[in-house]
């Protein structure tokens, strides 16, 4: 007789979880990998298999008992078994330590039903969860490599958060704002407006009927690719298949392979009063429902100080509040200090390393506690908003049930080619990790669906360039100075001031800025930063010499249109090679010794 144990193997971060069912009993005979006991957690129930045929020689637990990773379920009896498993995770009896443990999701991954694809309601090659830019792409493009797609989407129109909560909705308003902020700032050059009578709700009209045109030709398109889109709220159910609630009832989809582009949603904090109607996240602010006198905006990073150029133009008087030093934490604070400088002569207030304590509603308004060394004490708003970031959507969707790794905060870890631990399911977009931008998640999604479709394709961007749509905007590619610095990097700055630009200064703005960062030896760009109207439609250009490899004289030497913003790089170019005319040139540059 040849006598090994069956034990419960690691089960994840759970160690007393209770047995509500033995499924095998002495003198019975298994096969490997049937299931012989089922386990219930707070979380999931959960069968536990025998790694091994054999003949069941004892039981050791029973109903009701609570066991956790190596305890001894039965003991078999491998050679009366008229078929004999794999003993590779059997444990004899006189071992102590299996050789290996499977990871957590992978052996929850196991309770789940498996379910044939006959029995499926829908099959799909590539199944994609999530229709935002980076799930619509990848679904596309899967379609126009051959396969048969289906796109699920909870929400009643397709584009996800980007479309219709972010960032188009947002620069529609970001538009209003900036007409309302041209036409003050125009007065100065003997052009006087009278003061704009603001509709909100036509604003709120025009600007839905704005994201109703990008996602009906999202739909469009869809139905041109023959991709499937299912509309309902949806979560794995097993490694190859995924129940979806729609409106006509449950839905069980299997596939062949998964995209998985959950998005993220907006962090709250939890000692907040979220649930009273005069507090906002980025969602609501977007929704317009009307213009505060006293707007509080917690957190200095782009979305807040995007909404805060919003609701400043329609008439609120805004504060703003922040942990850290500075705003728009990412980037270099040479680049934030032309947009610091006009909102603090604008904005009621900006408190900076300062934290909100409390927040007290009250019939007058919201009462904040503040902790900081400029602030006052308390102060009273008649709306807050919070843009604290985004929670990516991980832990919301059962991926354990697919055997899929989510870490504590939600991230689903993804190698080069998108791969999940799970070779059939791949991840993309801000669920995968920072930064958490639609136009990464784009990317990203081109390559998962060209490695499913036997593509060799892979995601090694050498930057992702990053944009506040604020007045002034501010963009920021490759190396931030900080970074360089922090990486010992030796590197050249070439800074062009706006203030030496005709075409800025005819515009009548000169606060802006534009830098470029060479590195010393080779004389490559390895950065670069705009602050100035439209910084966002001028960073591209630093993109594209930083992926081909260009030096400051490549940027330098290359014929752009004067007078023209985008001339600026040229000069910040020039600037690092010494060879500027439309300033003198530094003491520094990439030939000085």
């Amino acid at each position: 007789m040849s006598v090994v144990e069956i034990k419960v193997p690691d089960i994840g971060d759970f160690d007393a979880v209770e047995i509500i069912e033995v499924l095998v009993s002495v003198g019975e005979e298994i096969v490997a990998n049937q299931d012989v006991i089922t386990l219930e957690s707070d979380k999931a129930a959960m069968e536990i298999p025998s790694s091994v045929a054999g003949k069941v020689v004892s039981v050791n637990v029973a109903v009701g008992e609570k066991v956790k990773e190596g305890s001894v379920i039965l003991t078999l009896d491998t050679e009366a078994a008229a078929s004999i498993g794999d003993k590779e995770q059997a444990t004899p009896v006189s071992d102590k330590t299996p050789e290996s443990k499977p990871k957590p999701a992978e052996v929850i991954a196991k309770s789940a039903v498996t379910i044939a694809k006959g029995d499926a309601d829908i099959h799909a090659e590539i199944l994609v969860l999530g229709s935002g830019p980076g799930g619509y792409t990848a679904a596309f493009r899967a379609a126009d490599l051959g396969k048969q797609v289906v796109m699920i989407e909870r929400h009643a129109k397709i584009g996800g958060v980007c479309l219709n909560v972010g960032c188009i909705p947002s620069k529609a308003l970001l538009h209003t704002a900036h007409i309302i902020n041209e036409a003050a700032d125009i007065a100065d050059h003997g052009v006087k407006f009278a003061q704009p009578e603001i509709d909100i709700r036509k604003i709120e009209s025009w600007k839905t009927s704005i994201v109703d045109k990008l996602t009906g030709g999202l739909k469009a398109l869809a139905k041109q690719r023959k991709v499937t889109i299912i509309q309902g709220e949806a979560r794995f159910a097993g490694t190859h298949t995924m129940q979806v609630t729609t409106a006509d009832g449950e839905k069980t989809i299997s596939f062949d392979n998964c995209i998985i582009a959950a998005g993220s949603r907006v962090s709250k904090v939890p000692v907040f009063p979220n649930d009273d109607p005069r507090m906002m996240d980025s969602t609501d602010a977007l929704d317009l429902a009307d213009v505060p006198e006293n707007l509080l905006v917690i957190g200095g990073g782009i979305i807040g100080l995007e909404m805060a150029t919003v609701y400043d133009a329609l008439g609120s008087k805004i504060t703003v509040v922040e942990m850290q030093d500075g705003l728009i934490s990412g980037a270099d604070k040479d680049i934030v200090k032309p947009l610091l400088k006009k909102i603090q002569n604008k904005y009621q207030a900006i408190y900076l390393n300062t934290k909100v304590a409390k927040i007290e509603p009250q019939k007058k308004g919201l009462k904040v506690t503040f902790e900081g060394k400029d602030a006052p004490e308390t102060a009273v708003f008649d709306k807050i908003l919070v843009a604290v970031g985004r929670t990516p959507n991980g832990k919301l969707i059962n991926a354990e049930l697919a055997g899929v790794n989510v870490d504590d905060y939600g991230f689903i870890n993804v190698d080069a080619q998108m791969r999940t631990n799970m070779p059939h399911i791949f991840a993309i977009g801000d669920i995968v990790g920072q930064p958490m931008l639609a136009h990464k998640a784009t990317h990203e999604a081109k390559v998962a669906a060209e490695v499913i479709a036997g593509m060799k394709s892979a995601f090694d961007p050498m930057t992702i360039p990053s944009v506040a749509y604020t007045d002034p905007e501010i963009a920021w590619m490759g190396l931030t100075e900080i970074e360089a610095k922090a990486q010992n990097i030796n590197y050249v700055k070439g800074a062009f001031p706006w203030a030496a630009s005709g075409r800025s200064l005819s515009v009548g703005r000169d606060e802006g800025l534009t830098k470029a960062l060479f590195d010393k030896e080779t004389g490559r760009i390895i950065g670069a930063g705009i602050v100035g109207p439209n910084a966002g439609e001028l960073i591209g250009e630093a993109v594209l010499a930083l992926e081909m490899g260009a030096d400051a004289e490549d940027i330098g030497m290359t014929i752009h249109p004067h007078p023209t913003l985008s001339e600026t790089l040229c000069f910040a170019a020039e600037m690092a090679e010494g060879s500027i005319t439309d300033l003198l040139p530094p003491r520094k540059t990439l030939h000085s010794k």
